[in-house]
């Protein structure tokens, strides 16, 4: 079935680009890797780099997009969440790591906040 468009074209989302994909605010391309779905480039390579330290011996239980609470649920709201890109042992450690391109304010006081209540300083890459 052919629809008929006034202007002899099918108007565009302004959501999303000619190819389908919504860019992204900060020009992140998304990267698969090992059938995972990062949200940029940097984070793809430094999951990479991980790896082959996982492999060498010299990290250990590498997690991917691990949730911390940092306010609960109440009734003014939903919980108020920061995902830490990698989680990680060294040397007997707990790193919590984020590939950062660009540091918003939201990520400055999240970043606070988990050094706060969890005392973790967030690695940056």
């Amino acid at each position: 079935m052919m629809i008929n468009y006034p202007d002899g074209y099918k108007p565009i989302s302004k959501q999303t680009t000619l190819r389908g994909a919504k860019k992204s605010k900060y020009r992140a391309v998304k990267t698969e890797i090992d059938g995972i779905v990062f949200d940029s480039k940097h984070e793809a390579a430094r999951y990479q780099e991980l790896r082959l330290l996982e492999r060498a011996g010299e990290i250990n239980n590498l997690r991917l997009q691990v949730p911390y609470i940092l306010i609960d649920k109440s009734k003014y709201g939903r919980a108020i969440k920061y995902v830490a890109d990698f989680v990680y042992e060294r040397n007997g450690l707990v790193v919590v790591e984020d590939a950062k391109g660009v540091r918003t304010p939201v990520y400055r006081l999240k970043k606070r906040m988990m050094a706060e209540k969890y005392g973790i300083e967030i690695k940056e890459t």
